[in-house]
């Protein structure tokens, strides 16, 4: 559990949890919270009661801290804000924005929504609508490719004639790389996104020449002919 939230639930409190998190009349998010503080009284750390709930830590953390303030009944009511009060503080609505327009971390193909929300330790939902309102979309990635070849359009004739009209008893030999590798980096080099326009790469990626798959096939019927 977080430093400083301490408290202790009982029977009848976890009678009523319980209860609320089964019920088939209680509102999704009342039984997210009651399951929070249901697995939390099971002892578990705090990333198997977020895994178990479906929620982020930060939101763990805030409805064991409305918990241990104000019971059962402060699962039941959301907390009224002062007019004109900002749901999230412009420090983090700058680190979030400033994350997202970053490289995505080691291994990753681009941010996610949730990796960014648990990152400046808000929820995902808060984190889509910043977002939103500064027109950004990490998922979204516009691709590109300008070949060097001068030979390119040429090339390109061929492989498409082969398959629009192929010769008789012709012969297709696919080759691909190695299985279940990712490539990550790039041919040539993109543009980060900005407000409105999403980031930008191109659409192959650098090959190793490393091979494990080879067929030929008949390109008129189909048929594998050998492998």
């Amino acid at each position: 559990m977080r430093t400083g939230v301490d408290f202790e639930v009982s029977g009848e409190q976890r009678g009523r949890l319980e209860a609320i998190a089964d019920g088939g009349n209680s509102k999704v998010k009342h039984a997210r919270r009651a399951r929070i503080i249901l697995l939390t009284d099971d002892g578990l750390g705090t990333m198997a009661v977020a895994e178990g709930a479906g929620v982020t830590k930060a939101t763990v953390w805030r409805w064991q801290e409305r918990f241990m303030e104000a019971g059962v009944e402060g699962l039941l009511r959301d907390k009224t804000r002062k007019p004109g009060t900002p749901r999230t503080s412009e420090e983090t609505v700058r680190e979030l924005v400033d994350l997202a327009a970053r490289p995505a971390p080691d291994g990753e193909t681009h941010w996610t929504v949730r990796a960014l929300a648990e990152k400046v330790g808000i929820g995902a939902s808060t984190a889509h609508g910043i977002l939103a309102a500064h027109r950004l979309a990490p998922h979204r990635v516009r691709q590109f490719k300008v070949s060097t070849d001068p030979k390119f359009a040429e090339k390109t004739r061929e492989v498409i004639g082969l398959y629009m009209d192929p010769p008789d008893h012709a012969v297709v030999l696919s080759i691909d790389e190695k299985t279940q590798i990712q490539a990550l980096g790039r041919t040539q080099k993109g543009l980060p996104m900005k407000p409105g326009r999403p980031a930008t790469m191109t659409h192959d990626y650098k090959r190793n020449g490393t091979t494990t798959l080879f067929a030929a096939m008949n390109i008129l019927d189909g048929t594998v002919i050998g492998r």
